[in-house]
């Protein structure tokens, strides 16, 4: 059985890379912290779509920390259906 990572929807990813564009220094790797300042600029009334959100926040901020360049899906790459 082969075992495959939680893919993150396009919603998910396009809501918190805009969330990360506009508001750069207040996110960090901390993803409690992520939480509650998500409350601030956005109203998720689902917990996990919030906690899904945070989490991939952090791991964002976690990569750009550490210089790794994060890779850029381009039109080509996503299917007809996004």
């Amino acid at each position: 059985m082969i075992t495959i990572g939680r893919i993150k929807t396009v919603l998910v990813k396009r809501i918190t890379k805009q969330l990360v564009r506009e508001h750069p220094d207040e996110f960090n790797e901390d993803f409690n912290k992520n939480k509650e300042i998500l409350k601030k600029y956005a109203v998720i009334k689902s917990p996990k779509l919030r906690n899904v959100i945070a989490g991939y926040v952090s791991r964002l901020v976690k990569q750009a920390k550490e210089g790794r360049q994060v890779r850029r899906a381009s039109k080509e790459d996503l299917s007809k259906f996004y």
